[in-house]
C-alpha cells in the first residue's frame, strides 16, 4: 500500500465532501469487469480490497480512493498476421490488391472476433485527498495515468478544480544550483542518481546511476551548461526519492525506520493494518512535500485551474464583445 510514485495536484477550491458523501457519489461508477465486447473498463473499488466494502477510506482527515482499470490484451502482431492472411486470401481469390480502407475493415473484424477470447489485464490506481493542505496525491508514474483518475473523479463528483503542484522557483534551475554548489537544501542530502540535459534544442542527455553526485566529472558537465532535470534525494534519513523538473516524485522508498512505525503498532486484522500504514504514510508524505516546496522557494499559487481558465476566457470574450459594441455606437 506504500506509494512508490507521487503526482501531486493542488486544490484551487476547498474540498468539503465528507467520506460518506464522497462514497455515495462514487457508487454509481463502481467497477464492473469487461464484457465480451468491451476493450476496457474503469471504475472505483474499495481501497481495502477484499477486506473492505467502502469506496472511500478515511483516516486522520485524509480520504483515500482506489480506481481499477481493466483492459483486454490483444497482441498487435497477432492481429496484423490475421489481417495479412485475410488480405492475401482476398487478393488470390479476386485477383486484386486490398486497399488501406479495406485492410482497416478487416482489422476491425479481427478485433471483434478476438475480443471475447482476449485476456483481461487489471491494475489499481490509488490516490488520497488532503482537504487540510489542499492536495490530491496520486500514486502514478505518469501524468496520463494520474489525470485519468482525476478526470473520472471529476465526473463522479461533478466538479474538481485542481492544478499540478508548482513551486515559485524553476525546478531545474534550483536543482542545478544545488548540485553546482554543491549543497543540498535543508533536511535533504544528495542521493546517487541524476539526469542532466543540455538546454539547447539538440542537446544531449546524461543519466547517472550509483554515482557520487558531487564528483568532479558531474561538476564539469554543470559548468559546461548542462542542467539537472532529475535528482535523487534523501529526506531526513527516512525517505529516498527522485524528483524531476515537473515536481513529480518517483522511486519513493520509505526506510525501515518509517515502516517500523506501522509494524510496531498493534493491529488485530488486515483493515487495521491498512489504516495504520495509511496514517503513517500520509503524515510522512505531507511533511516531505512541505519541505520540498520550501526547497523550491515555496508554493506557486498563481497557476489557474481549468475552470478558472475557462471562466477567464469567457470574461475576456464578453469584454471584447462589449468593446466592439461600444466602438460601433461611437
Amino acid at each position: 500500500m506504500w506509494f512508490k510514485n507521487l503526482r501531486v495536484y493542488r486544490l484551487t477550491r476547498e474540498f468539503t465532501l465528507s467520506a460518506e458523501q464522497l462514497n455515495e457519489m462514487l457508487e454509481p461508477d463502481t467497477f464492473t469487469p469487461c464484457g465480451s465486447q468491451d476493450m476496457a473498463r474503469y471504475g472505483w473499488v474499495p481501497p481495502l480490497g477484499r477486506h473492505g466494502t467502502e469506496l472511500v477510506h478515511a483516516a486522520n482527515g485524509y480520504l483515500m480512493v482506489c480506481a481499477k482499470k481493466q483492459e483486454k490484451v490483444i497482441p498487435a502482431a497477432v492481429v496484423n498476421e490475421k489481417v495479412e492472411e485475410m488480405a492475401l486470401a482476398i487478393s488470390e481469390k479476386e485477383a486484386r490488391s486490398v486497399g488501406r480502407k479495406e485492410r482497416q475493415n478487416l482489422k476491425d473484424e479481427v478485433l471483434l472476433e478476438m475480443r471475447p477470447k482476449a485476456f483481461a489485464r487489471s491494475r489499481l490506481q490509488f490516490a488520497y485527498i488532503d482537504p487540510k493542505d489542499g492536495w490530491i496525491v496520486v500514486n502514478a508514474s505518469s501524468a496520463k495515468a494520474a489525470e485519468e483518475l482525476l478526470e473520472n473523479l471529476r465526473e463522479a463528483i461533478s466538479s474538481l478544480s485542481v492544478v499540478p503542484l508548482t513551486a515559485k522557483n524553476i525546478p531545474q534551475q534550483s536543482m542545478t544550483h544545488w548540485l553546482t554548489a554543491p549543497e543540498a537544501p535543508t533536511h535533504f542530502e544528495f542521493g546517487h542518481e541524476c539526469e542532466l540535459r543540455d538546454p539547447q534544442e539538440s542537446g544531449s542527455v546524461i543519466r547517472c546511476k550509483n554515482q557520487d553526485l558531487c564528483a568532479e566529472e558531474i561538476h564539469n558537465h554543470l559548468l559546461a551548461g548542462m542542467q539537472v532535470h532529475k535528482l535523487g534525494l534523501i529526506w531526513r534519513d527516512g525517505v529516498e526519492l527522485m524528483v524531476d523538473d515537473q515536481l513529480a516524485i518517483k522511486r519513493l522508498k520509505f526506510s525501515d525506520a518509517v515502516t517500523e512505525k506501522a509494524d510496531n503498532a498493534d493491529a488485530d486484522n488486515a483493515a487495521q493494518r491498512f489504516d495504520i500504514e495509511f496514517s503513517v504514510m500520509t503524515l510522512e508524505i505531507s511533511a516531505l512535500l512541505k519541505d520540498l516546496l520550501r526547497a523550491f522557494g515555496g508554493l506557486n499559487t498563481d497557476t489557474a485551474s481549468v475552470d478558472e481558465i475557462v471562466a477567464r476566457a469567457s470574461h475576456e470574450e464578453r469584454a471584447q464583445q462589449l468593446s466592439s459594441e461600444v466602438e460601433e455606437v461611437v
